[in-house]
């Protein structure tokens, strides 16, 4: 039988070595930006010069922001960045918003505290998707080992495509090897096998490789019987596991979720077992993915307080403007949110 991990391995190697030597020598930084085969000249240069915080506040004034505490206002471009922010004050544009100049009465107060409800928003949406991760860990961990044997992961017979789960077993033993924990260096220290049980294996492996090994499950009872744990079909939990891994790196690089329009879309499911939405709502938005973990929660925290956080963060920044985040103006009357 081929050994795919093997061959993944050498190809990674030799892919590696050929970038390195045999491909014309581009700038680092282009490189660095995936645009190895990108031809120079093709962009503008970008030239604009790095401003003191007095001179971003200075600009921000002649655009029209209304600065009310000034020494505030250069308290938080120095800990926080214009950059970061500018993402706040986006919407107090006036068209074209290539202009950059604002709307009559725009305030950088409104402004921060449009940050501060994202801050929190990301905050509320972390903590449940730790509990939403470590519940598939345990699941999958319970299921495939007492279906099939304690070293599932290294069978490279349950998974549909064999390059794929030999790249995720790859990312898995890198992280193996990487690991401090007490456990993992007793099991190295006492056994000869090159990979733990998967109890131990996957206690140290990320949430994207979790939903990868499922998604790369091969369709059989298994794949359905975990899916059926949390009352929806093996294609819809695959697909909504990606969105949550997706919505958890998000979080992780404090990046914006009040309006963003979200590059990975969950799929709209058919049929459920538990509690979902009535009414249509858009799937790029933030909405439906904080639908999507209040469905989760019925399994994995069914005395869930999330919903009830969610509604009252709302209420404490009342100028938000939820319509960006997807909400309905009958959300609060959907029984998945009551």
């Amino acid at each position: 039988m081929i050994d795919f991990v093997s061959v993944y391995i050498k190809i990674r190697d030799f892919s590696y070595i050929f970038v390195l030597t045999c491909l014309p020598r581009f700038p680092f930084e282009q490189r660095a930006q995936g645009k190895l085969f990108a031809f120079i000249g093709t962009h503008m240069q970008y030239d604009k010069p790095a401003l003191s915080y007095q001179e971003q506040l200075a600009l921000l004034k002649n655009r029209g922001l209304v600065i009310a505490n000034e020494e505030r206002a250069i308290h938080l471009l120095k800990f926080i960045s214009y950059y970061r922010l500018s993402g706040y004050w986006y919407p107090m544009l006036e068209e074209p918003k290539t202009e950059h100049l604002f709307k009559e009465g725009s305030k950088f107060q409104d402004a921060f505290n449009l940050y501060c409800f994202d801050r929190e928003l990301r905050q509320l949406i972390g903590s449940q998707l730790e509990k939403i991760e470590i519940a598939v860990r345990a699941t999958l961990i319970y299921n495939l080992s007492h279906d099939h044997n304690p070293f599932w992961l290294e069978d490279q017979t349950l998974f549909s495509k064999k390059v794929s789960h030999a790249r995720t077993l790859t990312k898995i033993e890198g992280e193996f090897k990487r690991s401090d924990e007490d456990f993992i260096k007793k099991f190295k220290r006492n056994y000869k096998n090159e990979f733990p049980p998967s109890w131990m294996a996957l206690e140290v492996c990320s949430f994207g490789s979790l939903s990868k090994l499922y998604e790369n499950l091969k369709p059989g009872r298994s794949k359905r019987e975990i899916a059926s744990i949390y009352g929806l079909s093996d294609e819809v939990f695959g697909k909504w596991l990606h969105v949550m891994v997706y919505l958890r790196n998000l979080i992780a690089h404090h990046s914006r979720c009040w309006n963003k329009i979200l590059s990975i879309q969950p799929i709209k499911p058919r049929t459920t077992e538990l509690q979902w939405l009535i009414n249509e709502a858009p799937n790029n938005r933030i909405y439906f993915s904080l639908s999507i973990i209040l469905y989760l929660l019925q399994t994995v925290n069914p005395n869930q307080s999330f919903s009830r956080k969610i509604r009252l963060l709302i209420e404490k920044y009342p100028d938000t403007n939820i319509r960006d985040m997807g909400f309905p103006e009958n959300w609060q009357d959907e029984p998945l949110w009551n």
